[in-house]
């Protein structure tokens, strides 16, 4: 398990120098404009954030996850392709768990972070 933590890591440090690295720019930014988008109309609608949503309703909790995964779907997806071409590309080597590591990161993690915020900032609008 070691072994398997320490090659991520160093896979990852050599994602941000290596072929493709305008993907680490690319899918998290496509993350933010699906999660403003999402975060906005939330506000319109009235809806509480996102995240803080998610963790404390578990009657909708299935719901927020379905409609979130809908948006960031696409960019998780294309995520993983690129992940798994850079990994052809640079290792020789298709290694399943640090692309969907990695596409986590990228994609998933940035939504979460800020679907909420927009929320909060358009309501103050």
């Amino acid at each position: 398990m070691e072994d398997i933590l320490t090659r991520f890591f160093e896979n990852l440090v050599g994602r941000v120098s290596g072929p493709m690295q305008f993907r680490l720019v690319l899918q998290p930014l496509m993350a933010v404009i699906f999660a403003i988008r999402d975060g906005r109309n939330d506000a319109r609608s009235g809806r509480a954030p996102y995240s803080w949503q998610l963790f404390t309703d578990p009657e909708h909790r299935r719901e927020l996850i379905r409609t979130g995964w809908k948006s960031v779907s696409k960019v998780f997806v294309m995520a993983i392709i690129i992940d798994a071409i850079y990994q052809y590309i640079q290792l020789s080597f298709f290694y399943p768990v640090e692309a969907l590591l990695t596409a986590f990161i990228l994609a998933i993690i940035p939504y979460l972070l800020l679907r909420g915020p927009v929320n909060r900032l358009m309501r103050r609008k």
